[in-house]
Protein backbone atom coordinates (compact mmCIF):
# COMPACT_ATOMS: atom_id res chain seq x y z
CA UNK A 1 0.00 0.00 0.00
CA UNK A 2 2.84 2.40 0.85
CA UNK A 3 4.61 1.69 -2.44
CA UNK A 4 1.35 2.04 -4.38
CA UNK A 5 0.58 5.33 -2.59
CA UNK A 6 4.05 6.70 -3.34
CA UNK A 7 3.77 5.59 -6.97
CA UNK A 8 0.33 7.20 -7.25
CA UNK A 9 1.56 10.50 -5.83
CA UNK A 10 4.58 10.49 -8.11
CA UNK A 11 2.38 9.67 -11.13
CA UNK A 12 -0.08 12.42 -10.24
CA UNK A 13 2.60 15.09 -9.82
CA UNK A 14 4.42 13.98 -12.98
CA UNK A 15 1.21 14.00 -15.04
CA UNK A 16 0.24 17.41 -13.62
CA UNK A 17 3.55 18.99 -14.61
CA UNK A 18 3.51 17.26 -17.97
CA UNK A 19 0.04 18.64 -18.69
CA UNK A 20 1.25 22.15 -17.84
CA UNK A 21 4.22 21.73 -20.17
CA UNK A 22 1.86 20.65 -22.96
CA UNK A 23 -0.24 23.76 -22.36
CA UNK A 24 2.92 25.88 -22.59
CA UNK A 25 3.68 24.12 -25.88
CA UNK A 26 0.24 25.18 -27.15
CA UNK A 27 1.02 28.83 -26.42
CA UNK A 28 4.45 28.44 -28.02
CA UNK A 29 3.01 26.81 -31.18
CA UNK A 30 0.37 29.53 -31.60
CA UNK A 31 3.08 32.19 -31.44
CA UNK A 32 5.15 30.20 -33.94
CA UNK A 33 2.23 30.06 -36.37
CA UNK A 34 1.81 33.83 -36.16
CA UNK A 35 5.53 34.30 -36.73
CA UNK A 36 5.39 32.19 -39.89
CA UNK A 37 2.53 34.25 -41.38
CA UNK A 38 2.80 37.44 -43.45
CA UNK A 39 5.32 39.87 -41.89
CA UNK A 40 2.93 42.74 -42.56
CA UNK A 41 0.12 41.01 -40.77
CA UNK A 42 -1.09 42.99 -37.78
CA UNK A 43 -3.57 42.24 -34.97
CA UNK A 44 -6.76 44.21 -34.37
CA UNK A 45 -6.53 46.84 -31.77
CA UNK A 46 -8.64 44.84 -29.37
CA UNK A 47 -6.70 41.59 -29.94
CA UNK A 48 -7.96 38.13 -30.83
CA UNK A 49 -9.48 35.45 -28.61
CA UNK A 50 -9.36 31.78 -29.62
CA UNK A 51 -12.71 30.67 -28.21
CA UNK A 52 -13.39 27.34 -26.49
CA UNK A 53 -16.63 25.93 -25.03
CA UNK A 54 -15.24 26.92 -21.64
CA UNK A 55 -14.72 30.67 -21.50
CA UNK A 56 -12.00 30.30 -18.88
CA UNK A 57 -9.98 28.19 -21.32
CA UNK A 58 -9.91 30.86 -24.06
CA UNK A 59 -6.49 31.81 -25.41
CA UNK A 60 -5.83 35.53 -25.84
CA UNK A 61 -3.53 36.93 -28.55
CA UNK A 62 -2.43 40.57 -28.20
CA UNK A 63 0.03 43.00 -29.85
CA UNK A 64 2.37 44.61 -27.35
CA UNK A 65 3.01 48.35 -27.53
CA UNK A 66 6.54 49.62 -27.56
CA UNK A 67 5.60 52.26 -25.03
CA UNK A 68 6.41 51.72 -21.41
CA UNK A 69 3.41 50.97 -19.27
CA UNK A 70 0.51 48.52 -19.17
CA UNK A 71 -1.24 47.48 -22.36
CA UNK A 72 -5.02 47.75 -22.22
CA UNK A 73 -7.44 46.00 -24.50
CA UNK A 74 -10.86 46.98 -25.72
CA UNK A 75 -11.92 43.40 -26.36
CA UNK A 76 -15.44 42.50 -25.47
CA UNK A 77 -14.22 39.69 -23.20
CA UNK A 78 -11.70 39.53 -20.40
CA UNK A 79 -8.49 40.28 -22.21
CA UNK A 80 -5.59 40.47 -19.72
CA UNK A 81 -3.82 43.75 -19.09
CA UNK A 82 -0.11 43.09 -19.45
CA UNK A 83 2.72 45.22 -18.08
CA UNK A 84 5.45 46.36 -20.44
CA UNK A 85 8.19 45.82 -21.20
CA UNK A 86 8.19 42.01 -20.95
CA UNK A 87 11.10 39.95 -22.24
CA UNK A 88 10.52 37.19 -24.73
CA UNK A 89 9.59 33.87 -23.16
CA UNK A 90 7.09 32.59 -20.59
CA UNK A 91 5.77 34.72 -17.76
CA UNK A 92 3.09 34.46 -15.09
CA UNK A 93 1.38 37.81 -14.50
CA UNK A 94 -1.63 39.05 -12.54
CA UNK A 95 -4.42 40.99 -14.25
CA UNK A 96 -7.76 41.88 -12.72
CA UNK A 97 -7.30 39.49 -9.83
CA UNK A 98 -6.55 36.56 -12.15
CA UNK A 99 -3.21 34.91 -12.86
CA UNK A 100 -2.29 34.42 -16.53
CA UNK A 101 0.34 32.35 -18.21
CA UNK A 102 1.85 34.54 -20.99
CA UNK A 103 4.27 33.74 -23.80
CA UNK A 104 5.98 36.76 -25.38
CA UNK A 105 7.55 36.50 -28.84
CA UNK A 106 9.06 38.98 -31.30
CA UNK A 107 8.07 38.16 -34.90
CA UNK A 108 10.24 38.44 -38.03
CA UNK A 109 8.57 41.76 -38.84
CA UNK A 110 9.58 43.18 -35.44
CA UNK A 111 6.16 42.99 -33.82
CA UNK A 112 5.91 41.67 -30.29
CA UNK A 113 2.94 39.50 -29.56
CA UNK A 114 1.58 38.00 -26.32
CA UNK A 115 -0.28 34.68 -26.20
CA UNK A 116 -1.92 34.18 -22.79
CA UNK A 117 -4.31 31.93 -20.89
CA UNK A 118 -5.77 31.90 -17.39
CA UNK A 119 -3.67 29.88 -14.94
CA UNK A 120 -6.75 28.65 -13.08
CA UNK A 121 -8.17 27.04 -16.21
CA UNK A 122 -4.79 25.55 -17.07
CA UNK A 123 -4.48 24.07 -13.55
CA UNK A 124 -7.96 22.61 -13.69
CA UNK A 125 -7.23 20.97 -17.01
CA UNK A 126 -3.86 19.69 -15.76
CA UNK A 127 -5.51 18.42 -12.56
CA UNK A 128 -8.12 16.49 -14.54
CA UNK A 129 -5.47 14.98 -16.78
CA UNK A 130 -3.36 13.99 -13.77
CA UNK A 131 -6.42 12.52 -12.06
CA UNK A 132 -7.12 10.43 -15.15
CA UNK A 133 -3.64 8.95 -14.89
CA UNK A 134 -4.30 8.19 -11.20
CA UNK A 135 -7.60 6.42 -11.80
CA UNK A 136 -5.97 3.12 -12.89
CA UNK A 137 -4.11 3.06 -9.57
CA UNK A 138 -7.29 3.75 -7.61
CA UNK A 139 -9.11 0.96 -9.43
CA UNK A 140 -6.26 -1.51 -9.65
CA UNK A 141 -5.10 -1.40 -6.02
CA UNK A 142 -8.39 -2.64 -4.46
CA UNK A 143 -8.66 -5.32 -7.14
CA UNK A 144 -5.09 -6.44 -6.47
CA UNK A 145 -5.72 -6.48 -2.72
CA UNK A 146 -8.80 -8.67 -3.19
CA UNK A 147 -6.93 -11.01 -5.55
CA UNK A 148 -3.96 -11.25 -3.18
CA UNK A 149 -6.23 -11.91 -0.19
CA UNK A 150 -8.08 -14.65 -2.08
CA UNK A 151 -4.81 -16.15 -3.28
CA UNK A 152 -3.29 -16.20 0.20
CA UNK A 153 -6.48 -17.68 1.63
CA UNK A 154 -6.44 -20.41 -1.03
CA UNK A 155 -2.75 -21.16 -0.49
CA UNK A 156 -3.11 -21.38 3.29
CA UNK A 157 -6.42 -23.28 3.25
CA UNK A 158 -4.60 -26.62 3.78
CA UNK A 159 -2.78 -25.09 6.75
CA UNK A 160 -6.07 -23.94 8.27
CA UNK A 161 -7.56 -27.39 7.78
CA UNK A 162 -4.45 -28.91 9.34
CA UNK A 163 -4.75 -26.57 12.34
CA UNK A 164 -8.37 -27.65 12.89
CA UNK A 165 -7.31 -31.30 12.59
CA UNK A 166 -4.54 -30.86 15.19
CA UNK A 167 -6.90 -28.99 17.55
CA UNK A 168 -9.32 -31.92 17.37
CA UNK A 169 -6.65 -34.42 18.40
CA UNK A 170 -6.57 -35.96 21.83
CA UNK A 171 -3.81 -34.89 24.17
CA UNK A 172 -2.04 -38.24 23.86
CA UNK A 173 -2.28 -38.41 20.07
CA UNK A 174 1.32 -37.81 19.04
CA UNK A 175 1.15 -39.18 15.50
CA UNK A 176 3.20 -37.31 12.85
CA UNK A 177 1.46 -34.46 11.07
CA UNK A 178 0.65 -35.19 7.44
CA UNK A 179 2.19 -32.60 5.10
CA UNK A 180 0.04 -33.34 2.06
CA UNK A 181 -0.93 -30.24 0.04
CA UNK A 182 1.09 -28.04 2.40
CA UNK A 183 2.97 -25.12 0.75
CA UNK A 184 6.65 -25.89 0.35
CA UNK A 185 7.57 -22.80 2.41
CA UNK A 186 5.77 -24.28 5.45
CA UNK A 187 6.93 -27.89 5.01
CA UNK A 188 10.22 -27.40 6.99
CA UNK A 189 8.15 -26.20 9.93
CA UNK A 190 5.87 -29.27 9.68
CA UNK A 191 8.91 -31.55 9.57
CA UNK A 192 10.35 -29.84 12.65
CA UNK A 193 7.01 -30.30 14.44
CA UNK A 194 7.02 -34.00 13.53
CA UNK A 195 10.51 -34.40 14.92
CA UNK A 196 9.40 -32.68 18.13
CA UNK A 197 6.32 -34.93 18.35
CA UNK A 198 8.54 -37.98 17.89
CA UNK A 199 10.80 -36.85 20.76
CA UNK A 200 7.80 -36.12 23.00
CA UNK A 201 6.26 -39.49 22.14
CA UNK A 202 9.48 -41.26 23.00
CA UNK A 203 9.67 -39.39 26.32
CA UNK A 204 6.06 -40.27 27.16
CA UNK A 205 6.68 -43.93 26.27
CA UNK A 206 9.72 -44.01 28.52
CA UNK A 207 7.71 -42.62 31.43
CA UNK A 208 4.83 -45.01 30.74
CA UNK A 209 7.19 -47.99 30.58
CA UNK A 210 8.83 -46.86 33.81
CA UNK A 211 5.47 -46.75 35.63
CA UNK A 212 4.41 -50.11 34.21
CA UNK A 213 7.78 -51.76 34.98
CA UNK A 214 7.82 -50.30 38.48
CA UNK A 215 4.29 -51.56 39.14
CA UNK A 216 5.21 -55.00 37.84
CA UNK A 217 8.35 -55.14 39.94
CA UNK A 218 6.46 -54.09 43.07
CA UNK A 219 3.69 -56.64 42.61
CA UNK A 220 5.92 -59.54 43.56
CA UNK A 221 7.04 -58.05 46.91
CA UNK A 222 3.47 -57.01 47.67
CA UNK A 223 2.22 -60.52 46.91
CA UNK A 224 4.95 -61.97 49.13
CA UNK A 225 4.00 -59.61 51.96
CA UNK A 226 0.35 -60.57 51.55
CA UNK A 227 1.22 -64.28 51.82
CA UNK A 228 3.40 -63.66 54.87
CA UNK A 229 0.60 -61.72 56.54
CA UNK A 230 -1.87 -64.51 55.76
CA UNK A 231 0.47 -67.11 57.31
CA UNK A 232 1.06 -64.88 60.29
CA UNK A 233 -2.68 -64.72 60.99
CA UNK A 234 -2.77 -68.48 61.69
CA UNK A 235 -0.08 -68.11 64.36
CA UNK A 236 -1.02 -67.61 68.02
CA UNK A 237 -0.71 -63.95 69.06
CA UNK A 238 -2.20 -61.43 71.41
CA UNK A 239 -5.23 -59.29 70.64
CA UNK A 240 -3.00 -56.25 70.18
CA UNK A 241 -0.87 -58.13 67.64
CA UNK A 242 -4.03 -59.29 65.85
CA UNK A 243 -5.19 -55.66 65.59
CA UNK A 244 -1.82 -54.53 64.22
CA UNK A 245 -1.85 -57.44 61.76
CA UNK A 246 -5.28 -56.33 60.53
CA UNK A 247 -3.93 -52.81 59.92
CA UNK A 248 -0.95 -54.32 58.05
CA UNK A 249 -3.25 -56.40 55.85
CA UNK A 250 -5.32 -53.32 54.99
CA UNK A 251 -2.18 -51.43 54.03
CA UNK A 252 -0.99 -54.32 51.85
CA UNK A 253 -4.39 -54.46 50.16
CA UNK A 254 -4.35 -50.72 49.44
CA UNK A 255 -0.82 -50.96 48.05
CA UNK A 256 -1.80 -53.86 45.82
CA UNK A 257 -4.85 -51.96 44.57
CA UNK A 258 -2.67 -48.94 43.87
CA UNK A 259 -0.27 -51.04 41.80
CA UNK A 260 -3.17 -52.48 39.81
CA UNK A 261 -4.51 -48.99 39.17
CA UNK A 262 -1.08 -47.79 38.06
CA UNK A 263 -0.96 -50.62 35.55
CA UNK A 264 -4.48 -49.75 34.37
CA UNK A 265 -3.51 -46.07 34.00
CA UNK A 266 -0.43 -47.05 31.99
CA UNK A 267 -2.58 -49.17 29.67
CA UNK A 268 -5.22 -46.43 29.42
CA UNK A 269 -2.62 -43.94 28.23
CA UNK A 270 -1.36 -46.25 25.49
CA UNK A 271 -2.47 -45.64 21.87
CA UNK A 272 -5.91 -47.16 21.13
CA UNK A 273 -6.19 -50.44 19.31
CA UNK A 274 -8.88 -51.18 16.75
CA UNK A 275 -11.53 -53.33 18.54
CA UNK A 276 -12.59 -56.57 16.85
CA UNK A 277 -16.27 -55.58 16.99
CA UNK A 278 -19.02 -53.69 18.78
CA UNK A 279 -19.50 -54.23 22.52
CA UNK A 280 -22.84 -54.40 24.31
CA UNK A 281 -23.06 -51.88 27.16
CA UNK A 282 -25.54 -54.04 29.11
CA UNK A 283 -23.08 -56.93 28.91
CA UNK A 284 -20.42 -54.68 30.49
CA UNK A 285 -22.92 -53.54 33.13
CA UNK A 286 -23.60 -57.15 34.15
CA UNK A 287 -19.87 -57.92 34.38
CA UNK A 288 -19.25 -54.85 36.55
CA UNK A 289 -22.18 -55.63 38.86
CA UNK A 290 -20.98 -59.19 39.34
CA UNK A 291 -17.54 -57.85 40.24
CA UNK A 292 -18.69 -55.14 42.66
CA UNK A 293 -21.85 -56.65 44.13
CA UNK A 294 -20.08 -57.80 47.33
CA UNK A 295 -18.92 -54.22 47.99
CA UNK A 296 -22.46 -52.89 47.40
CA UNK A 297 -24.04 -55.54 49.67
CA UNK A 298 -21.58 -54.72 52.43
CA UNK A 299 -22.94 -51.16 52.47
CA UNK A 300 -26.53 -52.29 51.74
CA UNK A 301 -26.63 -50.12 48.60
CA UNK A 302 -29.39 -50.66 46.06
CA UNK A 303 -27.54 -50.94 42.76
CA UNK A 304 -28.92 -51.92 39.38
CA UNK A 305 -29.51 -51.09 35.72
CA UNK A 306 -32.53 -48.97 34.80
CA UNK A 307 -34.94 -50.18 32.14
CA UNK A 308 -34.12 -49.06 28.62
CA UNK A 309 -32.71 -50.24 25.32
CA UNK A 310 -29.30 -51.79 24.98
CA UNK A 311 -26.61 -50.14 22.87
CA UNK A 312 -23.40 -51.26 21.21
CA UNK A 313 -20.25 -49.17 20.91
CA UNK A 314 -17.15 -49.75 18.80
CA UNK A 315 -14.48 -49.66 21.52
CA UNK A 316 -12.35 -52.18 23.36
CA UNK A 317 -14.33 -54.33 25.79
CA UNK A 318 -11.57 -54.02 28.38
CA UNK A 319 -11.52 -50.22 28.10
CA UNK A 320 -15.27 -49.98 28.56
CA UNK A 321 -15.18 -52.41 31.49
CA UNK A 322 -12.42 -50.42 33.24
CA UNK A 323 -14.26 -47.10 32.77
CA UNK A 324 -17.60 -48.39 34.07
CA UNK A 325 -15.99 -50.38 36.92
CA UNK A 326 -14.05 -47.35 38.20
CA UNK A 327 -17.11 -45.10 38.05
CA UNK A 328 -19.38 -47.63 39.79
CA UNK A 329 -16.67 -48.39 42.39
CA UNK A 330 -16.40 -44.66 43.18
CA UNK A 331 -20.19 -44.35 43.37
CA UNK A 332 -20.43 -47.24 45.85
CA UNK A 333 -17.59 -45.93 48.01
CA UNK A 334 -18.96 -42.39 48.29
CA UNK A 335 -22.64 -43.28 48.63
CA UNK A 336 -23.81 -43.57 52.26
CA UNK A 337 -25.21 -46.83 53.62
CA UNK A 338 -28.69 -47.70 52.31
CA UNK A 339 -28.12 -45.42 49.31
CA UNK A 340 -28.76 -46.05 45.64
CA UNK A 341 -26.62 -46.35 42.48
CA UNK A 342 -28.33 -46.47 39.07
CA UNK A 343 -26.77 -47.41 35.74
CA UNK A 344 -28.56 -46.35 32.56
CA UNK A 345 -28.13 -46.01 28.79
CA UNK A 346 -29.37 -43.27 26.50
CA UNK A 347 -29.17 -43.43 22.72
CA UNK A 348 -29.26 -40.49 20.28
CA UNK A 349 -28.34 -40.20 16.58
CA UNK A 350 -25.14 -38.36 17.49
CA UNK A 351 -23.90 -40.26 20.55
CA UNK A 352 -24.47 -43.04 23.07
CA UNK A 353 -24.61 -41.94 26.72
CA UNK A 354 -23.46 -44.12 29.62
CA UNK A 355 -24.79 -42.67 32.88
CA UNK A 356 -23.98 -43.64 36.49
CA UNK A 357 -25.94 -41.77 39.16
CA UNK A 358 -25.69 -42.11 42.94
CA UNK A 359 -27.30 -40.59 46.02
CA UNK A 360 -24.06 -39.58 47.69
CA UNK A 361 -23.03 -36.09 48.79
CA UNK A 362 -22.00 -35.08 45.27
CA UNK A 363 -19.02 -32.98 44.24
CA UNK A 364 -19.03 -29.17 44.59
CA UNK A 365 -18.84 -27.30 41.30
CA UNK A 366 -15.52 -25.73 42.31
CA UNK A 367 -13.97 -29.19 42.78
CA UNK A 368 -15.32 -30.84 39.62
CA UNK A 369 -12.49 -29.52 37.41
CA UNK A 370 -9.83 -31.27 39.54
CA UNK A 371 -11.31 -34.65 40.43
CA UNK A 372 -9.72 -36.19 37.33
CA UNK A 373 -6.21 -35.28 38.50
CA UNK A 374 -4.20 -38.31 39.68
CA UNK A 375 -4.18 -38.77 43.49
CA UNK A 376 -6.46 -35.75 44.04
CA UNK A 377 -8.93 -36.12 46.89
CA UNK A 378 -11.76 -33.85 47.94
CA UNK A 379 -11.15 -32.25 51.33
CA UNK A 380 -13.08 -33.95 54.12
CA UNK A 381 -13.35 -37.29 52.34
CA UNK A 382 -12.53 -40.29 54.54
CA UNK A 383 -12.87 -42.90 51.80
CA UNK A 384 -9.88 -45.09 51.04
CA UNK A 385 -8.75 -45.63 47.49
CA UNK A 386 -5.86 -45.28 45.06
CA UNK A 387 -6.86 -41.82 43.82
CA UNK A 388 -6.39 -42.97 40.23
CA UNK A 389 -9.85 -44.23 39.28
CA UNK A 390 -11.21 -41.08 37.67
CA UNK A 391 -7.81 -40.30 36.11
CA UNK A 392 -7.98 -43.70 34.38
CA UNK A 393 -11.53 -42.99 33.20
CA UNK A 394 -10.49 -39.65 31.72
CA UNK A 395 -7.40 -41.17 30.04
CA UNK A 396 -9.48 -43.87 28.35
CA UNK A 397 -12.23 -41.42 27.37
CA UNK A 398 -9.72 -39.01 25.85
CA UNK A 399 -8.06 -41.83 23.92
CA UNK A 400 -11.43 -42.94 22.53
CA UNK A 401 -12.63 -39.45 21.61
CA UNK A 402 -15.35 -39.56 24.30
CA UNK A 403 -16.32 -36.76 26.69
CA UNK A 404 -17.23 -36.86 30.38
CA UNK A 405 -20.00 -34.72 31.87
CA UNK A 406 -20.57 -34.21 35.61
CA UNK A 407 -23.79 -33.13 37.27
CA UNK A 408 -25.93 -33.41 40.40
CA UNK A 409 -28.37 -36.30 40.74
CA UNK A 410 -30.66 -33.92 42.63
CA UNK A 411 -30.22 -30.42 41.17
CA UNK A 412 -32.54 -28.84 43.79
CA UNK A 413 -30.46 -29.93 46.79
CA UNK A 414 -27.21 -30.19 44.78
CA UNK A 415 -26.52 -33.66 46.11
CA UNK A 416 -25.60 -36.89 44.42
CA UNK A 417 -23.26 -37.28 41.50
CA UNK A 418 -24.20 -38.14 37.94
CA UNK A 419 -21.36 -39.05 35.59
CA UNK A 420 -22.18 -39.26 31.89
CA UNK A 421 -19.79 -40.67 29.31
CA UNK A 422 -20.64 -39.47 25.81
CA UNK A 423 -19.42 -42.03 23.28
CA UNK A 424 -19.54 -41.46 19.52
CA UNK A 425 -22.44 -43.33 17.91
CA UNK A 426 -21.79 -46.14 15.44
CA UNK A 427 -21.95 -45.06 11.78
Amino acid sequence: MAIALAAGIFSFISAFHQAQELQDDVLFQIAALINQSDPDWTLPADGIELEDWDEDSWIHIQMLSSAVGPLHSTAKHRMPTLPTPLADGFHTVDSGGEAYRVFIKTTHSGHRIAVSQEVRARNESAYLNALNTLLPFLILIPILLIIIAQLIRKIFRPITALAHHIDARAENDLRPIQDNNIPSEVRPFILAMNRLLARVNESVNIQRRFVADAAHELRSPMTALSLQAERLRHMPMSDTAQEQLHILENGITRGRDLLNQLLSLSKAQAPPELPPGAVSIRHIYRAVLENLMPLAKAKQIDIGVLDGPDASVLISELDLFIMVKNLVDNAIRYTPRDGRVDLSIEISPQATLIRIADTGPGIPSAEQARIFDPFYRILGSDQQGSGLGLAIVQAIAGRLGASILLGFSNPQTKTGLTVTIKLPALD
